[in-house]
C-alpha cells in the first residue's frame, strides 16, 4: 500500500469519527430534524464523507470513536461544529448538553472545566459567531 493511501485512510477515519460524533449529538433526542439533516449534509460534503459512508454512519454512529486532534485549534474547530449541531434545530435539550460535554472530554478538554467551555461555546454559537471568532474567543477565555 502506498504511503499516501495510509495517510488518506487515517484522515478519512478521523473525519468519519468527527461526523459520527456530530450525528450522535443530532440523535440525542432520537430524531434528526430537517435543519439537522441539512447541517449534516453540508458537513459530510466538507469532511468528504461519501454517500455510502454517510448511510453507514447514520445507521451505526455509536461504533465510531471520537478521535481527538492533537492541535488545540483543531479541537476548538470540532467543538464549534458540535456546538452548531446542538443549535441546528433551535432546541437546546439537556441531553444534548450532556452529550456535548462528554464529546468535549473525548476531544481532550479537561473534565474540570468542560462545563464552562461548553457553556461558552454554546453562547458563542447562539450569538451567531463564525468559526474564526469562536476559536479566538474560546482561546482568550483561558487567559
Amino acid at each position: 500500500m502506498p504511503f499516501l493511501d495510509l495517510f488518506d485512510s487515517g484522515f478519512r477515519k478521523r473525519n468519519q469519527g468527527h461526523f459520527a460524533a456530530i450525528v450522535r449529538v443530532a440523535m440525542s433526542d432520537g430524531v434528526i430534524t430537517d435543519e439537522e439533516k441539512a447541517f449534516l449534509d453540508r458537513l459530510a460534503e466538507r469532511l468528504d464523507i461519501s454517500a455510502t459512508d454517510y448511510k453507514k454512519i447514520l445507521k451505526d454512529y455509536m461504533t465510531h470513536p471520537v478521535n481527538p486532534p492533537s492541535n488545540y485549534t483543531d479541537r476548538l474547530e470540532r467543538l464549534y461544529d458540535l456546538s452548531r449541531m446542538v443549535y441546528a434545530d433551535d432546541h437546546l435539550g439537556e441531553r444534548q448538553v450532556d452529550i456535548l460535554e462528554r464529546l468535549a472530554v473525548g476531544l481532550g478538554f479537561s473534565t474540570e472545566n468542560v462545563s464552562y467551555v461548553v457553556d461558552k461555546a454554546l453562547k458563542l454559537v447562539d450569538n451567531g459567531v463564525g468559526s474564526d471568532r469562536f476559536v479566538e474567543e474560546v482561546k482568550n477565555m483561558n487567559r
